[in-house]
């Protein structure tokens, strides 16, 4: 069976009258990305291929932590008790990445890079290779206990940031949605304010098509779930999914997630297959199920209910089997 559902707000701004739907695609972030928009037939589109690929080049240039020369990379490598000024999106970005943190009670932490790194899913000492060995509990005690006594400060005034020492940044768990964001805003910018964004994956669509339907989507599914599908119409809303299906590596007849609780310094081992949020902004949904995965069906819907998210949980049960939840908020976006 399939089930819909509906945004709770919605636009009757038409899409241009004889408009043509025009893709653009490309890859960053280790990752694909690509564009659906609506022009006029006689609208200049010639710039934007490039003008979407400058965007996300833009990003990894200050956020990411695969590239060394990267702002962030430049943080992550500064004394102990410098402040350093951020570019407006970094420290933005940065900012709302903190807010879930305290609001999730560290379940996500943007400074927990030295804890991804110890398990091999930061940009050296990969899992992959050969010569990878997993932390022993005595690392990752050290590392748990930096972070702990040191934390990050941030300062909205100069837009700087204080490296108290040893804080590596890791900004993949916001920083895709980000993108996703960002790449909406220029469209907009460009007069095309009827697109679907996705990067890796990651999903916002504003506007209608020219059929004056909205842009349908069908949530993520868990592999061999067996549940019923779930259409969205993304329409002014964005979508993200966590899942611990995703990336993991097997070691001596375990499975260790690439998704890391900076609480207690370990790879999730949880009920959880995957949490799906949808929210106005893809930032928001991308962080926040990152945070709900790490806290678990019990606590994650909690929190979910707590903060008004519209958010689906996918529990793997002992037996093989999986069963759903949805918080209140998503509940009352089903077309029933």
């Amino acid at each position: 069976m399939r089930r819909v559902l509906l945004p709770h707000d919605i636009s009757d701004d038409p899409a241009p009258a004889g408009g043509v739907i025009r893709d653009y695609a490309g890859r960053s972030m280790g990752t694909s990305w690509s564009v659906r928009l609506v022009a006029a037939p006689d609208a200049a589109c010639d710039h934007l291929q490039n003008g979407l690929q400058q965007q996300l080049d833009a990003i990894v240039a200050e956020m990411s932590h695969w590239e060394a020369e990267s702002d962030l990379g430049r943080f992550n490598r500064a004394a102990p008790d410098s402040w350093q000024v951020l570019p407006p999106a970094f420290f933005d970005v940065l900012s709302y990445a903190m807010e879930v943190a305290r609001a999730s009670s560290g379940a996500y932490d943007p400074c927990a890079g030295s804890l991804v790194n110890l398990w091999g899913f930061g940009p050296y000492g990969r899992f992959d290779q050969p010569d990878f060995i997993a932390p022993s509990p005595d690392e990752i005690v050290v590392a748990r206990a930096q972070l702990a006594a040191r934390p990050l400060r941030l300062e909205r005034h100069g837009r700087r940031a204080l490296q108290p020492g040893g804080v590596q940044l890791d900004l993949s768990a916001v920083a895709k949605g980000y993108s996703v964001d960002r790449l909406s805003y220029y469209l907009k910018t460009q007069g095309f304010a009827h697109h679907l964004v996705e990067v890796g994956g990651e999903l916002r669509g504003t506007g209608l098509k020219p059929d004056r339907q909205p842009w349908w989507v069908m949530l993520e599914q868990v592999t061999d779930a067996g549940m019923d599908e779930l259409v969205l119409a993304l329409h002014g809303l964005s979508v993200a999914t966590s899942g611990d299906y995703r990336r993991y590596f097997e070691l001596n007849g375990k499975r260790y997630s690439h998704t890391i609780d900076p609480r207690s310094g370990m790879p999730i081992a949880n009920d959880l297959a995957s949490v799906t949020v949808v929210h106005p902004q893809c930032m928001a949904a991308d962080a926040w199920s990152t945070a709900l995965t790490v806290l678990g069906s019990r606590d994650g819907l909690q929190l979910a209910e707590q903060q008004g998210l519209a958010a689906r949980f996918v529990v793997r049960e002992a037996d093989g089997s999986f069963t759903e939840y949805l918080s209140t908020h998503l509940r009352n976006m089903l077309d029933e």
